[in-house]
């Protein structure tokens, strides 16, 4: 098992790493060249850069996904297809399954069409330390279960 990270923009990489390093288990941060950090990361964490691209990361993710691998993303598009291969998690805590996949699959369309035809739509809430608390609850919860 790894848990691999859509690194950017992500709010819970430090959270992320913090349990897997607990469970002694693999972290693969992947983002964007773009995000290059000379900053040190702990031995059990490989940071994989790609380059520039709207779908760079996610393409990359995807072909470095092994069944029984968990993906940390906020990114609909790529936890649909990620399901297949992995569990999946929203930074926020809520587990991706084929239940609500759809419906965020097409909220993110509704809001897709509402800024192309320019009506006004709130961006998401700021993410708060209970975010993270629950984030890092979820997430544990979904290791001891495997």
């Amino acid at each position: 098992m790894k848990i691999f990270i859509d690194g950017d923009g992500s709010p819970t990489k430090k959270e992320t790493m913090q349990v897997a390093n607990h469970y002694g288990i693999p972290v693969v941060l992947v983002t964007s060249i773009d995000h290059y950090s000379n900053k040190d990361t702990p031995d059990f964490v490989e940071t994989v850069y790609v380059d520039q691209g709207a779908d760079a990361a996610d393409f990359k993710i995807m072909s470095l996904l092994s069944p029984g691998d968990i993906l940390v993303t906020q990114d609909y598009g790529l936890a649909s297809l990620a399901m297949a291969k992995a569990t999946v998690i929203h930074q926020s805590g809520m587990v991706y399954t084929e239940w609500n996949i759809d419906r965020l699959l097409a909220q993110r369309y509704e809001g897709q069409q509402m800024r192309k035809h320019k009506i006004h739509t709130k961006g998401p809430k700021p993410f708060t330390d209970e975010d993270r608390k629950h984030f890092v609850t979820a997430l544990t919860k979904l290791i001891e279960n495997a």
